[in-house]
């Protein structure tokens, strides 16, 4: 086999792998939440990357709940990374951070990843849901890093519908309860129409004593 022949055939070799080494990455868990999304909003500082960033509010956009800001974030250095906030400055919206499973800080390993929102992984929660803004808005969210520090972006506010209704708030609101007005008209009829059953009675048992 001539030299080009054979530079050819590793060159074709070493394509495969790679493509080989993309598809069993891609096949890792939580897989979907690392689908490109070329719309979502995504930067890059020292060695760590942040991509698909959005706040995500509740599907309804006249229900009352949390929302949560979706996010991956890939620490390409030696050393982990503890992500120790993340806020929304210019808001009044506070976050709260948890791991996915137990208590302690989240932390983005050294060659690996942090996913927050979605089943089963870190969570970003915004209680009140409304300080997030409205649809369609761009927030600034900033996240604080243990050694990088504070890296901030733009990010769209979207509902948790269609692609993003699996990264969307866990707590959604509960049906209103039915009014108590309702419940009290319900009930007190039947009362009264007890009394009133009681109360007929009683002259028949006063005609039947007569008799």
């Amino acid at each position: 086999m001539s030299r080009s022949l054979r530079h050819g055939a590793f060159a074709a070799t070493a394509l495969v792998f790679s493509i080989a080494s993309l598809s069993a990455c891609g096949a890792g868990n939580d897989a979907q939440t690392l689908k490109v999304r070329p719309d979502n909003a995504a930067t890059a500082v020292d060695n760590l990357k942040i991509q698909n960033v959005n706040v995500i509010t509740q599907p309804d956009p006249e229900a009352e709940g949390p929302a949560v800001v979706a996010a991956t974030l890939f620490n390409d250095g030696t050393k982990k990374e503890t992500l120790e906030s993340v806020t929304l400055p210019g808001t009044s919206a506070t976050v709260k951070l948890s791991p996915a499973k137990g208590n302690g800080p989240l932390v983005v390993p050294a060659g690996g990843r942090l996913v927050l929102g979605g089943k089963g992984n870190a969570s970003a929660v915004i209680e009140n849901g409304r300080d997030a803004g409205a649809d369609g808005d761009v927030r600034t969210v900033a996240f604080s890093f243990s050694e990088t520090g504070e890296v901030s972006l733009g990010a769209a506010v979207v509902p948790a519908t269609h692609f993003f209704k699996g990264f969307g708030p866990s707590a959604l609101p509960s049906a209103k309860p039915t009014s108590s007005p309702s419940k009290s008209a319900s009930g007190t009829p039947s009362g009264e129409a007890s009394d009133a059953g009681a109360e007929s009675g009683t002259p028949s048992d006063d005609a039947a004593t007569t008799e």
